[in-house]
């Protein structure tokens, strides 16, 4: 396997990632902002042009003065120095066109729903969100469109007391300190952090729980 086919650890990603670049659930993204909706524009057509010179393209979220980006190399599953290099070519873009990285912005969810029987309730969330179950697993359904969260099944005794879905949110590894302090000045409390720094389980006044989520313990 060559060296741009092989999947990095996620420790060699974050020292390894261009300024302004974040590991986000397996993803390395970044959000850019621009002046304006004719900069934002300019600065996808660039990014554009050298993706398609590489061969590697990104997702790319366009909108009035910010541009998402999420870089995954598909074929292998993972992070590879395709996607790193890339990135490095979308931040000198960035710099030359004066758009800003705003990194800490950018999250990805999941939807969890804890089941005894995934198989008698996925057709149910199937046919009312249009997700389809990934190949080779299906208690996870990613999103259709990139859009949507995905929606994945956790094995789970029948219980009546606690709630049954819950989101992990996906954030950058240095901030999730940060959120996880802030949700609980907004109200909200610690269930656990046993798991952290891979994920911290809160809930809300109702009990209702959430974990923030990184991909620090996780592969490495």
């Amino acid at each position: 396997m060559s060296d741009d086919a092989q999947t990095l650890s996620s420790s060699h990603v974050a020292g390894a990632a261009p300024r302004g670049w974040r590991e986000i659930d397996g993803t390395l993204r970044t959000r850019l902002r621009t002046a304006d909706y004719p900069a934002a524009v300019e600065l996808v057509t660039r990014i554009a042009r050298v993706a398609d010179a590489a061969d590697h393209h990104p997702d790319i979220d366009l909108r009035y003065n910010w541009v998402g980006l999420l870089l995954v190399s598909h074929d292998v599953g993972g992070l590879t120095s395709r996607d790193l290099q890339l990135a490095g070519e979308i931040s000198r873009i960035a710099e030359e066109l004066g758009a800003e990285h705003d990194p800490h912005v950018v999250v990805a969810m999941t939807i969890g729903i804890d089941t005894a029987d995934a198989d008698a309730i996925r057709p149910f969330w199937q046919a009312l969100t249009g997700h389809e179950p990934a190949k080779g697993d299906p208690d996870v359904l990613p999103s259709p469109d990139g859009q949507l969260p995905q929606i994945w099944f956790q094995e789970s005794a029948p219980r009546e007391v606690r709630n049954r879905l819950h989101l992990d949110v996906y954030v950058p590894h240095d901030i999730a300190q940060e959120r996880v302090d802030a949700a609980i000045a907004a109200g909200g409390r610690l269930v656990t952090d046993e798991f952290a720094p891979a994920w911290w389980v809160l809930a809300d006044a109702d009990g209702n729980e959430a974990c923030v989520c990184t991909w620090q313990d996780r592969r490495d």
